[in-house]
Formats: C-alpha cells, sequence, structure tokens
C-alpha cells in the first residue's frame, strides 16, 4: 500500500472507531441512562477561542455560539481521524493488515488523556474532572467511551479488511 493510501485507510478506521463509540454511548444511555458528552459544549468551547477565551469556569455556562451543535459534532469526528492518524504512526500501516486489539484499546486508553489534561480544566471541571461532583465516576466514563473508542479501531479495521 502507498503512504496516501495508508493514511486514508486509518482516516476511515478513525471514523468508524468515532461512530462506535457514539453507539456505544447510545446503548449505554438508553439501556442504563448513562449521559455522555453534549458535543454542543465542544462547539461553544472552540467557538469561544476565536474570542480568545480557551478555559472557563463553566462551559455549560457560556454564552452559546451558533452552530454549536454541528461544530461540535464535526470537530468530535475531526478528532477521532486524528487520533487514528496518530495511532498509525504508532503501529505502523502494516497494522491494517493484521489489526491486534491490544494495540488499539491501549492506545484508546491513551486517547483519555486529552479530555483528562485539556478539556475538563478548560471545560470548568478540573484536571481530571476533579471538580465534580464524583470524580472517579466522570474519570471512569471517560475511560469507558475512549475504551470504546480502542475497540472501534479494532473492529473498523477488521470491516476495512473485508470490504477493501
Amino acid at each position: 500500500m502507498e503512504n496516501i493510501e495508508i493514511l486514508v485507510r486509518f482516516a476511515l478506521v478513525g471514523a468508524g472507531a468515532t461512530l462506535v463509540m457514539d453507539l456505544w454511548a447510545a446503548m449505554l444511555r438508553a439501556a442504563f441512562g448513562l449521559p455522555s458528552l453534549d458535543y454542543a459544549l465542544v462547539g461553544r468551547w472552540v467557538g469561544h477561542m476565536r474570542r480568545g477565551a480557551f478555559r472557563h469556569r463553566s462551559i455549560a455556562d457560556a454564552a452559546p455560539i451558533g452552530c454549536e451543535q454541528g461544530l461540535g459534532w464535526g470537530l468530535h469526528y475531526a478528532t477521532g481521524v486524528g487520533f487514528a492518524l496518530i495511532f498509525a504512526v504508532w503501529v505502523g500501516g502494516d497494522w491494517l493488515n493484521r489489526p491486534d486489539l491490544p494495540d488499539a484499546l491501549i492506545f484508546g486508553g491513551l486517547t483519555v488523556l486529552v479530555p483528562f489534561l485539556v478539556m475538563q480544566p478548560a471545560f470548568g471541571v478540573g484536571l481530571a474532572a476533579s471538580r465534580t461532583r464524583a470524580p472517579w465516576r466522570a474519570r471512569l466514563r471517560s475511560l469507558n467511551a475512549h475504551l470504546s473508542f480502542g475497540l472501534g479501531l479494532y473492529l473498523a479495521a477488521q470491516m476495512l479488511l473485508r470490504v477493501a
């Protein structure tokens, strides 16, 4: 495979992994009433960056911006694709020919560092959700979501093997 083909395939795997993450969240919401991140808040956060506001006391209390829902969802999928491209650098293009679940789960687990160290502090809930009412519950939910992304990397690569 050429490098551009490898990148395109990993981008597809990233979009598929993000979809798996979203389906997992929807199943948890339907089965157990567990809430997931409102991606409009991600859009709101990024929308406020153009005004120089990178951190908020509470992102939920920040002024809404136009199209924040669509912006947030678009960024969510772009992040998933970006993570998959980083994963490609880590595991190499040959991983697509023999997807390995442990590598995918380890990487998915590592991606939780982004919300813990960047997003949650910027949203006003502290480092690794330390300012929430139940920090360990929030941390476990985040880890669960990101492990589902890792599982999605593996499943999307398996699917790509069967259709490509």
